[in-house]
């Protein structure tokens, strides 16, 4: 189960994901002149905030759908898998942002990210931290029980505690400068069905119509008690870990 990605239904439902980027951007506090790597990029809405502060920036993600339209505000971006990066001392920062979350294989993706930055060089990041989305992953849990599947391989996040992160960025050489879990109920200008094909696109893919549609409604039938109110509005409960880590000067 892959997450493909529609750059339209990313700009429509995704849009709460730069709203509220300003405290991370604020602790990545770009400089002219750093070369920096933004992990994740998606459509490239960040990197050229960082690329207006004066930034040389350079964009990965691996959907070509979203570099698309990142190359299309004439950004310097790559379609590169993470878990891969071959980068040797070349960033001053790398910055990501709601992106880690989708890499299953985080000591891989830290791995690079050491190699890939100059002694000194900062890790920014921000992803889902222990217990987001945590009544979304349960109710899509439960349905695939429901229907027989293997509720352990329904959910495709990687949303680690704050020990098991810090553990993580320390065995690869970092100083973790700051880092903290942080609640944050979002409430939706969409509805919760199109966060649900937007961002849980690789669980509803692997069904066909109209089983696809059923899947959706039960989805929607477990989550409406907790997180849609009267009026029909409906909340996303996100935890996000937020962080910065130094590399080791001396490596």
């Amino acid at each position: 189960m892959l997450q493909r990605w529609s750059a339209s239904d990313f700009a429509k439902n995704g849009r709460f994901i730069h709203d509220m980027a300003g405290p991370i951007f604020a602790l990545l506090a770009p400089k002219p002149g750093e070369r920096i790597l933004d992990l994740g990029c998606g459509d490239g809405t960040l990197t050229a905030e960082i690329e207006a502060a004066g930034a040389d920036v350079l964009g990965i993600d691996a959907s070509e759908e979203l570099l698309a339209v990142a190359r299309m505000k004439g950004l310097s971006v790559k379609k590169i898998d993470a878990h891969a990066l071959d980068y040797v001392q070349e960033f001053d920062a790398v910055f990501s942002n709601a992106a880690l979350h989708w890499m299953q294989a985080p000591d891989l993706v830290i791995e690079g990210v050491a190699r890939a930055l100059r002694p000194g060089g900062r890790f920014v990041g921000e992803l889902g931290g222990h217990g987001n989305v945590a009544a979304i992953a349960t109710a899509i849990r439960a349905v695939v029980k429901a229907r027989g599947g293997d509720p352990e391989h329904a959910v495709r996040w990687y949303f680690p505690t704050m020990e098991e992160y810090g553990a993580l960025l320390s065995a690869h050489g970092f100083a973790v400068r700051e880092m903290a879990l942080i609640p944050r109920s979002t409430p939706l200008k969409a509805d919760m069905q199109g966060w649900l094909g937007t961002f849980c696109r690789f669980f509803f893919d692997q069904f066909e119509e109209p089983e696809r549609s059923a899947v959706l409604a039960e989805v929607l039938e477990l989550l409406k008690p907790s997180l849609c109110d009267t009026e029909g509005r409906w909340t996303v409960n996100h935890i996000r870990l937020r962080f910065s880590a130094e590399r080791s000067p001396g490596e």
